[in-house]
């Protein structure tokens, strides 16, 4: 048997309940909806560093436009990325299909960041064929995976 007290309480969440979903933030709301990150291979070069000899494998979200530049603004809020106080809110990192970490990166300033990714390995070193991205937006608590991309032109 339900009593007025109930009903008041069950209102009470409810209301409460409707209050949080309107107050979710404008950037909350756009992660929901945003979609995958379509990683594609942009090339590789050979570079020197330190004496030694290197392949950097040139990687770019093509649709890197669909996200917010607030994804990527300085997050000083947040735990620093090694030294930097002022890391970007969401960190990129790059895997082989395997899981394998290759590279990270956590200082982004905009979206067109995305377009900048890679990984380097020593030359001569057989990268591996399929990458992904993960897009780990820190303050929502968020990641995005990309679809794999080849490291090489097909």
């Amino acid at each position: 048997m339900k009593t007025k007290a109930t009903g008041r309480k069950i209102a009470t969440l409810a209301s409460l309940l409707l209050i949080s979903l309107l107050l979710v933030t404008k950037s909350g709301l756009a992660m929901l909806s945003l979609p995958q990150p379509q990683l594609v291979f942009a090339g590789k070069e050979d570079y020197e560093a330190n004496g030694k000899q290197f392949t950097r494998y040139n990687l770019s979200v093509c649709n890197r436009s669909d996200y917010p530049d607030t994804m990527f603004a300085p997050a000083p809020d947040l735990p620093p990325c090694g030294l930097n106080t002022r890391a970007s809110r969401s960190w990129v990192d790059i895997f082989a299909r395997d899981g394998k970490r290759l590279y990270g990166f956590c200082a982004f300033k905009s979206s067109d960041d995305l377009k900048g990714l890679w990984f380097a390995l020593p030359r001569g070193e057989a990268p591996p064929e399929f990458v992904y991205i993960v897009i780990a937006d820190r303050k929502l608590n968020m990641k995005l995976r990309s679809n794999l991309a080849l490291t090489s032109t097909p």
